[in-house]
């Protein structure tokens, strides 16, 4: 399959094995690997304080009987201004797994997807030998200044990491980092020469019409 290149500040085509990748969309599988991503992230500290918690005396506000009120116990009572929260939020842990294969179909899927729809950028970013904005931005013009950008790269380099990493909406990931969720949500995947071919290995074709038959396809 034919997808776009980069090199040296010139826009071409170059020729892709992605047959790994796969040409159908599982939707569902997708979609179930973007929302375990979201749910990890939640740090799930909010906190609101029961009776025991809040502040106060536990006397009295007034006697029980003969006053014309409803009776009250103490003034951290639920139903009183200042008093503690029934059922409200309390910390917790949010995070769940799906099972590797099928993550890797995810993923597998994404880059599917985006291959599809022309949003893959095999490019040659050449020597970093140091951070510099100014070569990273040259890059992200010369392909069209894409509003969202995952940099895929084959192993992990700080300079071309802190050379992108102060554009808003621009991730660097390594093809072992890579998830459904970036490829998905990240607009425009730029690849480095070599880095899809990682990505492919990792993904494989183990486990596809299984997961495929789990969600309902025929295929």
């Amino acid at each position: 399959m034919k997808v776009k290149s980069y090199k040296s500040g010139s826009v071409g085509e170059v020729e892709v094995d992605t047959q790994a990748f796969g040409d159908k969309v599982l939707y569902r599988t997708l979609k179930d690997a973007v929302v375990m991503y979201q749910a990890n992230q939640r740090q799930g500290t909010v906190k609101t304080k029961t009776r025991g918690e809040v502040k106060g005396t536990n006397k009295k506000p007034y006697r029980q009987k003969h006053t014309g009120r409803a009776r009250a116990g103490d003034v951290k009572s639920p139903i009183w201004r200042g008093g503690g929260t029934v059922f409200g939020p309390r910390p917790r842990d949010y995070s769940y797994h799906m099972p590797v294969k099928a993550r890797r179909v995810a993923l597998r899927t994404a880059l599917a997807g985006k291959l599809a729809d022309g949003e893959v950028v095999v490019a040659e970013l050449g020597e970093f030998s140091a951070p510099s904005s100014k070569s990273a931005r040259k890059v992200l013009a010369d392909l069209g200044s894409p509003r969202r950008a995952v940099l895929v790269l084959k192993d992990r380099d700080e300079n071309v990491y802190k050379s992108f990493r102060n554009f808003p909406r621009v991730i660097v990931r390594t093809a072992a980092e890579l998830c459904a969720h970036d490829v998905a949500a990240g607009g425009l995947i730029i690849a480095q020469g070599g880095a899809l071919e990682l990505v492919a290995e990792r993904v494989g074709d183990a486990g596809t019409k299984k997961v495929a038959k789990h969600h309902g396809d025929k295929s």
